[in-house]
């Protein structure tokens, strides 16, 4: 699943030139809401304008307000973006999440597809929720229990949308196979089936 790596990105950036009235005004509010220029799952996510700023508010909630610390998001989306081989999402968040507290020998092993070892409770709890979500298509009784216990339903529910939104953006940067910035090397080893 490594297609940025081994193909043409199908959905480039568009030319200013190229773009739609729909498309411009929904770069601009998309400049003016996130300080940054289109980028990254959003460039594939343009062609629909409307959809492209509806999943960019999702995501400023996700990233920013939800019920979980910033450093237990960012980590659950490194599970998200190994679940699906998803190179840019990686090199996107995999820094981020280093300095928002995850540790490097964690973040390696998601990398690695393993289990981490020395994960806080915080984390483990994450972990399993997100890998279950991700592998089963649902979370065993203990799993959500666990996770409720440390963040609340709320919790779940973000946790839950966090798995969904970055899985989202996972696929349509697959779909689109987004190329890593400046042809920058695959950072995500390919897993053995």
């Amino acid at each position: 699943m490594q297609h940025a790596a081994r193909h043409t990105d199908r959905m480039p950036e568009l030319a200013p030139e190229a773009l739609t009235d729909a498309q411009r005004a929904a770069a601009e509010a998309f400049l003016a809401a996130r300080k940054t220029p289109v980028f990254g799952p959003f460039v594939p996510l343009l062609r629909s304008p409307e959809f492209m700023l509806r999943a960019s508010d999702m995501g400023l909630y996700l990233r920013y307000r939800s019920a979980l610390p910033f450093r237990i998001s960012e980590f659950a989306i490194l599970i998200v973006a190994r679940e699906w081989s998803q190179q840019v999402e990686w090199h996107i968040h995999h820094p981020i999440a280093i300095e928002a507290g995850v540790a490097p020998a964690v973040a390696q092993a998601i990398a690695e597809g393993r289990r981490p070892e020395g994960m806080s409770a915080e984390e483990a709890a994450v972990y399993a929720f997100s890998t279950e979500l991700q592998r089963n298509r649902a979370v065993s009784d203990p799993t959500y229990a666990a996770l409720v216990a440390l963040f609340g339903e709320q919790g779940a529910i973000d946790l839950t949308g966090i798995n969904g939104y970055y899985a989202l953006l996972a696929m349509t940067m697959n779909v689109a196979r987004t190329a890593l910035p400046g042809g920058a090397p695959p950072p995500l080893p390919a897993l053995i089936p």
